[in-house]
This record gives structure tokens, sequence and C-alpha cells, in this order.
């Protein structure tokens, strides 16, 4: 009787080995499946060359946006360059050693009038997008690089090419952009300076305070057209 008792025992345990065996090959095997077919990051300089792409493309074919419409120029910025930007990060960086000592909700706020401000500013030069093509710069980076620089210019219908390049630093979600340079210029740094001179007069909430009205006023004034 102990034996047969034995026997069934180990046929059990047997037969539950072979289960448990089975679900350990198709999980590997949907693992290994999952991880063949995951598509790769997008590289930094690839993600920058296909937001300019489509927006510059956008632009170009929408009267509506050549003409000036607030919702439609911001509802381009909104949906095609503000998911690939770290507003946060650029935000503390502009904000310097000042941003330690804000409390949460003042980080919160001063981000999210930089972010305003900075919509405004990308509305008005999409604004005036015509005929203009950008040349981008080979990417001088490593694979292991955290951060890199994306060079590029972009041909006008007159004048010299402008300077524009980005900076942007690899995340869990892929690469953000951070910072960007006009006419050799980054524009972290020119806000740094204007920052630190409205902190230095009104502390946080001043600088926050300075920023609502500057947005305020922005959002009062009509897109001009391209011409």
């Amino acid at each position: 009787m102990v034996r047969v008792v034995n026997n069934l025992n180990c046929n059990y345990l047997r037969k539950e080995l072979m289960k448990l065996i089975k679900q350990l090959i198709a999980a590997a095997s949907l693992t290994v499946a999952t991880t063949a077919f995951a598509a790769p990051a997008e590289a930094p300089d690839a993600l920058v060359k296909r937001i300019s792409a489509d927006v510059i493309d956008t632009a170009k074919a929408d009267k509506d946006i050549q003409a000036g419409n607030r919702k439609k120029v911001m509802d381009l910025v909104e949906s095609k360059i503000l998911p690939h930007v770290d507003f946060q990060r650029m935000t503390s960086l502009a904000a310097g050693r000042h941003w330690r000592t804000a409390t949460p909700e003042q980080q919160k706020q001063l981000s999210n009038e930089f972010r305003t401000l900075l919509i405004f500013t990308y509305s008005g030069a999409l604004s005036q997008i015509k005929n203009e093509t950008i040349e981008f710069k080979p990417l001088r980076a490593d694979p292991a690089d955290q951060e890199v620089e994306v060079r590029s210019s972009v041909n006008v219908a007159r004048g010299e090419p402008v300077t524009l390049n980005y900076r942007l630093a690899k995340t869990p979600t892929g690469w953000k952009i951070f910072d960007i340079n006009v006419l050799g210029a980054w524009l972290v740094e020119t806000y740094k300076g204007t920052f630190a001179t409205e902190i230095g007069k009104s502390g946080i909430d001043g600088l926050i305070k300075a920023l609502a009205e500057r947005n305020s006023k922005l959002a009062s004034n009509p897109i001009k057209p391209a011409k």
C-alpha cells in the first residue's frame, strides 16, 4: 500500500514538474519573441530629423498656420514638439541653484509657466515658416553617450543659414531635448541670467509672477502670419 502511494506521489510530482517545465519554456519563448521583435530605440539625430520634417511639412501645407491661426499653431507645437522636450530639466537648469531651494509647488508652477513661454516662442517661429529647409550635420557621439548634441542649420531665402542645435539626454522613455541653440546662443543659458535677476529682486514667486504676466501678454497678441 505504501509503495502504491509512493508511486502515485512520484507520478503526480513528475506530471507537475513537466507542467512547470512547459510553462517556463513557453514564458522563455515569449520573452525571446518579444525581445526579437521590439522596436529599437530611435537615435537622437533621427528623432530630431523626424520631428523637424514633420513640423515643417505640416506648417507649409496648412494655410491656417501660414495665416497665423493661434489654435492650429499651438496644437502643432503641443502634438509634435512638446512630447520630446524635458521641460522640468530645462527649467531646473535655467533656474540654477535656486531650483533646489524652491518648494515642489513652486517648481511645478515655474515649469508650467516656462513651458507656456516656450510654446509661444515656438508658435511664433512656426508661423513664419515658408520655404525654409534644414540641413543636419553628422552626429558626433558614441553609442554609450547619455547626452548628445544634434547640429543643424536652417536655410532661409535671404541671408546666411541660421544655426539650430539641440542638446538631448537619454531617458527611460527615449531621447529628450533639454536645450536649444539658435545663432550661437543656448536657450537655457540665455534664460538663466534673466531668471537669476528676477529671483534676486523678488524671489521664486516673483519670477513665476513675471513669467505669468509675460505669457498673458503673449496670449493677447495675435500671431503674425508668414510673409
